[in-house]
């Protein structure tokens, strides 16, 4: 989902400013005006925001070089966004081999490294005292480190994706590079929190705050994605087998819908579709409703066979398929729930979204209860928040 406020586009893609960005912004041009004084307070000002602007201008193409290299695979990109600490484009999904992953994330530094040296060399052209060679020459300085920085070998840096790539083309592995790249930015993370705070109240260089502020942005991003990838492994690995239950009954296709609802209509917890079968052959799915909406003129002639969905005509899933194929084929078709199949096309078993919760309980932080995973099953629904069918389907594209 986009949030923040919509500035235009570039190349097809939404820029976006979050409304924290206005905040370092006034921080930022204070900042920079503050070093401009000896021009007057009008010209240091205007230059101040000026350089400020040229920041984040530059944030907005190094951003625009990931995304860039992603359209170029064929990866939508939803939107660029400035905010407080820097900029994030929202890409679909992720590159489909090491190599595509290394161009994405590399994109983004190459292009931060030359602003620096088309800036550097625009300043040392014009007059050395001009201002508008001294905030040439900052703003190249500027990029300069935007692209050293970024090249911190931890997630969510671009170093971090950088290692990613190397680590999943070193053990064949998307995975494990994800998770060697945030635990790394973790710890990397922790350091700076450490530094800045240390900084801070020992030496009373309150600076040291905007660096803890940093690596505590560090270890929430990697973590965050620690959890994604966790997710999306355990979709990857976890078999619609060991997810479904047992939630039909099989029944004669050659009953009439008369004697059919004799015997099942009444129950007190009827199930919510029966499988009709005939010499040891499942044909296909009866619900209540089928029943329900033929005339009851025809209940004692018509048989099973006469209103059964077809099995063939029924999106279904066999036991191997893994969850996030699952949930990728109920949420394309928006089911309700989604039949399993057995190698020989019996019917074993059905998943609805509830089943998918309780399987992955384990796996989401915070943890679910019992109580939200019994809601998931009776709303057959998944929690508020929780963006299964995104995740499924950036786990099944890689």
């Amino acid at each position: 989902m986009q949030t923040g406020w919509r500035i235009g586009s570039l190349f097809g893609i939404p820029l976006l400013i979050d409304y924290s960005w206005f905040v370092i912004l006034v921080l930022a041009t204070s900042e920079y005006a503050n070093t401009y004084r000896m021009w007057g307070l009008t010209i240091s000002w205007s230059a101040g925001l000026a350089t400020a602007l040229l920041l984040f201008a530059s944030v907005l193409l190094h951003e625009l070089g990931h995304s860039l290299a992603a359209m170029s695979q064929g990866i939508k990109v939803n939107s660029i966004t400035l905010f407080l600490f820097g900029g994030i484009a929202s890409i679909d999904s992720e590159s489909k081999t090491p190599g595509q992953a290394f161009q994405v994330a590399i994109a983004g530094p190459l292009v931060s490294l030359g602003i620096f040296l088309i800036l550097g060399l625009i300043s040392q052209v014009l007059p050395s005292r001009s201002l508008i060679a001294i905030i040439a020459e900052r703003v190249a300085e500027i990029n300069l480190v935007l692209g050293l920085f970024n090249l911190i070998p931890g997630l969510p840096l671009d170093g971090g994706q950088v290692l990613k790539a190397a680590i999943w083309k070193l053990t064949g592995s998307r995975f494990a590079g994800v998770r060697w790249a945030a635990n790394i930015g973790k710890i990397l993370g922790g350091l700076a929190v450490a530094f800045g705070l240390t900084v801070c109240f020992l030496a009373g260089v309150y600076g040291g705050l905007w660096i803890a502020l940093i690596g505590w942005f560090a270890i929430r991003n990697a973590t965050a994605y620690s959890r994604f990838v966790m997710l999306q492994e355990a979709l990857i690995k976890t078999k619609a087998g060991e997810v479904m239950s047992r939630d039909f009954r099989v029944v004669d296709a050659n009953l009439s819908l008369r004697e059919f609802a004799d015997r099942y209509l009444l129950e007190v917890n009827p199930f919510p579709f029966y499988v009709a079968a005939s010499n040891g052959r499942d044909l296909g799915l009866v619900s209540i409703d089928d029943i329900r909406f033929t005339e009851r003129s025809q209940w004692e002639i018509q048989t099973l066979h006469n209103i059964l969905q077809p099995l063939e005509k029924i999106v279904t899933v066999s036991e191997k398929a893994s969850l996030a194929e699952v949930i990728n084929s109920m949420e394309a078709r928006q089911l309700p729930r989604i039949i399993v199949l057995s190698p020989i096309g019996s019917v074993v078993g059905t998943i609805d979204r509830g089943d998918v919760v309780k399987a992955l309980a384990k796996y989401l932080k915070p943890r679910i209860s019992d109580a939200d995973v019994k809601r998931s099953k009776e709303e057959n629904a998944y929690p508020q928040g929780l963006q299964l069918g995104a995740i499924a389907r950036t786990a099944q594209d890689n």
